[in-house]
Parts: structure tokens; sequence; C-alpha cells
């Protein structure tokens, strides 16, 4: 595991954790970084698919290290496979600590999202 964001790539998504997404402890609840995670798969898939995705499935979600309110979050995603109507992409979130500014690697996962029409039902990927 590296604790080094993906070196000459933007992230899909980036925001601040706050108090109202932590537990008494001041932890950032999971699910929360999870939802984040699922929003930055989401428009990297809805880019690649050229219109509305739908999440199917979640596989391999790792959870590295706790984020803190005012941590920095930032979500990478990188698609590893592309089906009929299927995008499977690799996402990676990195916590910038808002004490220190190091950058640590917190959570990983492969989420995979359904490219769908306007009827709701599941469509071809587009060819690039």
């Amino acid at each position: 595991m590296t604790n080094t964001p993906p070196q000459g790539r933007a992230p899909a998504i980036r925001t601040i954790a706050m108090p109202a997404d932590a537990n008494a402890n001041g932890d950032i609840f999971g699910g929360w970084v999870l939802a984040q995670m699922d929003l930055a798969g989401g428009v990297t898939a809805m880019h690649r698919a050229k219109g509305r995705t739908a999440t199917v499935a979640i596989d391999a979600m790792a959870f590295h290290l706790p984020v803190f309110i005012g941590d920095e979050v930032s979500c990478y995603a990188e698609i590893v496979r592309i089906g009929r109507s299927s995008i499977a992409i690799k996402v990676e979130t990195f916590a910038t600590r808002f004490k220190s500014g190091e950058t640590v690697k917190v959570t990983e996962g492969l989420f995979t999202y359904v490219a769908i029409g306007d009827d709701r039902k599941p469509r071809a990927v587009p060819r690039e």
C-alpha cells in the first residue's frame, strides 16, 4: 500500500470531512467515506458511459486508516474493466490531515457500475 496519491491525475472528487460526518470520538463514519467513493466512481463511470449509470456492486472494500474531522479527502478513480454494459472502477481515497498536512491512503475499493438508458434498463457502454 502506498501513501502517495496517483501522480499526474486529479482526484475525481475532493471534500472536507465535517463534524456532522463524525461519531462521538471524532472519527468520520465509514458510510460517509463510502458515499464519497461511490460519488467519485459514479462520476467517472458516467463520463465513460456518456450517460446515466447505476452502482451494482462494491467489491474488495478495505478501510486502512480513520478519517478525522477537518481532513481533506480526495478520491481517485481509475477504470479497470469495461464489459458490454458494466464498468469496474478502482477507487483509492487519501486524506490530507488537517493538523499535520500528512497525506495517507485511508480506503480503497472496487466499484461496478452499469450503464442505463432513459428506461432504466442496462444499455451498452459506447466504444471510445
